[in-house]
């Protein structure tokens, strides 16, 4: 299923309806076998709509990943008045393989369409905004933990990069293999060690 809260609009509004067709189409169909008329079969208005807003497939797409970020940059991931650990723990559950509120099926949309980064500039554009939003996200709360004297004084940029290349490495391998629930939670296992020892003061 899709994050929470990213189709909210789309009764009212073309392109998030163009969005979440296009999102149901990715996961029937995957990016080799999409097309705008597989997109357009999730679409409840016609087919030249689509054609009225976008060139093609890959028009579309892009479109639908600035959806996903501007989706990222508008909802507050974790409350921003909450301590800055449980922020970030609060983030990283989303990748334990017991949280009940895994949305599988999106994570494999979007690390399929990532993979298209590799021969597009624009997917490759969008791709680094998103990446770059993630780190600053993170570096946001390991600064707020800091000033709160619950971190320890580590570079948050430089932490944060390192956060995110762990998310990527889960995420990727969530999708793409058959030993995920083990290795997740050896992984995650892993970093709790870290942000013990590494980032989180002592009581």
């Amino acid at each position: 299923m899709p994050p929470e809260n990213l189709f909210d609009e789309s009764a009212e509004d073309t392109r998030t309806a163009i969005m979440e067709a296009t999102y149901h189409a990715l996961v029937e169909h995957g990016y080799a076998g999409l097309s705008i008329q597989r997109i357009a079969d999730q679409f409840d208005k016609s087919k030249s709509l689509l054609y009225h807003h976008y060139e093609g497939k890959d028009d579309l797409l892009v479109d639908f990943l600035t959806f996903y970020l501007d989706y990222l940059q508008r909802e507050t991931m974790v409350p921003p008045d909450a301590p800055a650990a449980e922020r970030l723990r609060t983030f990283f559950a989303g990748i334990d393989p017991a949280d009940p509120a895994r949305t599988d099926e999106f994570v494999g949309v979007f690390v399929e369409l990532r993979a298209q980064a590799v021969q597009c500039d624009d997917y490759e554009q969008l791709i680094t905004r998103t990446d770059e939003y993630i780190r600053e996200y993170l570096a946001s709360i390991i600064e707020d933990g800091i000033e709160q004297g619950s971190f320890r004084e580590v570079d948050p940029d430089r932490t944060a990069a390192f956060l995110v290349s762990i998310l990527d490495s889960v995420l990727l391998r969530r999708t793409t293999t058959t030993d995920d629930e083990a290795v997740a939670r050896d992984v995650l296992d892993e970093l709790d060690h870290y942000l013990e020892t590494r980032l989180y003061r002592e009581d």
